[in-house]
């Protein structure tokens, strides 16, 4: 038949109380399929007091109207995934690529970061009109000050783009162990930046969803105001994966370095006989001693949130292995590793952990010290793409 469009049936126009009920149809086509029988289909967008994405057939003739819709088994598990347009900035680009690769649920959008040339952000969102409606989240690194005006303003301006819903990842909150005032006149900077992440804009649907692992102290979850979800997830699960891998995972242990890592982490791997060690002063020096558990015999694990120069876990090695460990690695979820400390950790040449530790495992939260590290012994790195894919949809 040719391919110009027949008259409609004249059922249809007997039809058209059914078609004052739609709220909206979506464009259609018509087929001629012989001289005595036609069909016409539309999808329907919605349809007051009845199910959504129905389909509507009309025949010649005296044949009823069919209303067709979708399995409800098939609209579940539509409406179970949370489609999410993620942005990033250039340090996170491969973390971002690796969520991405989790789900196909994550979109990756880029931004232009550009600078004037008095230094300050030249910033573009390409097809900003695009994300109307969407859910949108962000993959900051607030590795240095002078990335984190960028990436604010940024933060600041996604939100207010007519978004379904905000959600910041922010993996390492970098001024958390400057969370207290010890003596007049200290500034704690961990409540500054909560202060400054408190006041993202609202989008359409609420507040901003913050994702971050391991903050250094759980009291600062209480740095930040009411206009801010905080959502504190661990990389501990990823460690605790990674253990049950190595042989002979039976004989393991976990050493704390001091009694406030062991708050922090001790329900999470209670399961494992534990070691607590702490730091004494004598004379100008400090020393690391083993407070409670034994190491005789054992591949110590120490755990820890996070290292910076490293002196205290080099020590804690040394006090497990002059105690009897067979062997000691240490993990912790954020290596910073300021002037490339992380030269002073050696690999244990198989099995002398009083020369080095057998595996140091890190995350990749902190982005600058993966690329350094990635093909350097002992390091291990341990993702945290599907742990954030998996926050994405809460």
């Amino acid at each position: 038949m040719a391919a110009t469009s027949p008259p409609l049936p004249s059922s249809f126009t007997n039809r058209g109380k059914l078609l004052s009920n739609f709220t909206s149809i979506k464009p259609f086509s018509i087929s001629l399929n012989d001289e005595k029988h036609c069909r016409f289909r539309c999808q329907i967008k919605s349809f007051e007091n009845q199910p959504p994405n129905l389909s509507v057939d009309f025949l010649s003739g005296n044949e009823p109207v069919h209303l067709n819709s979708p399995s409800p088994m098939s609209m579940a598990s539509d409406s179970a995934v949370k489609r999410v347009c993620l942005f990033y900035c250039n340090e996170t680009k491969a973390l971002a690529e690796r969520i991405a690769a989790e789900s196909d649920a994550i979109e990756l959008r880029n931004i232009n970061w550009r600078t004037f040339e008095d230094g300050f952000p030249n910033l573009f969102i390409p097809n900003a009109h695009r994300i109307r409606g969407q859910n949108v989240a962000f993959l900051a690194s607030f590795s240095s000050p002078s990335v984190i005006f960028e990436q604010l303003s940024v933060i600041y301006a996604l939100p207010k783009l007519f978004i379904s819903s905000f959600t910041l990842v922010l993996p390492f909150f970098p001024t958390g162990t400057s969370e207290r005032m010890e003596d007049e006149g200290d500034v704690a900077t961990a409540f500054t930046i909560a202060r400054i992440l408190s006041n993202i804009p609202t989008s359409r649907g609420g507040p901003t969803s913050l994702v971050t692992f391991d903050i250094h102290a759980l009291q600062e979850r209480f740095y930040f105001g009411d206009n801010i979800l905080p959502c504190f997830e661990s990389g501990i699960p990823l460690l605790m994966s990674r253990l049950q891998q190595l042989p002979y995972s039976d004989n393991i242990s976990i050493a704390f370095p001091d009694d406030g890592a062991w708050k922090r982490f001790h329900k999470q791997l209670q399961h494992f006989p534990t070691i607590v060690c702490n730091k004494v002063r004598i004379r100008d020096k400090r020393i690391v001693r083993i407070k409670e558990g034994e190491a005789v015999g054992r591949h110590v694990v120490i755990v820890d949130d996070l290292v910076q120069s490293g002196g205290t876990l080099i020590e804690c090695q040394k006090a497990l292995a002059a105690n009897g460990a067979t062997k000691v690695s240490a993990y912790v979820t954020h290596g910073i590793f300021p002037n490339r400390s992380w030269q002073r950790f050696e690999h244990d040449n198989g099995g002398h952990p009083e020369t080095g530790l057998t595996y140091f495992w890190i995350t990749d939260s902190c982005p600058g010290t993966v690329k350094e590290v990635m093909s350097e012994t002992p390091f291990e790195i341990l993702s945290l793409a599907g742990s954030i894919a998996a926050a994405l949809q809460i």
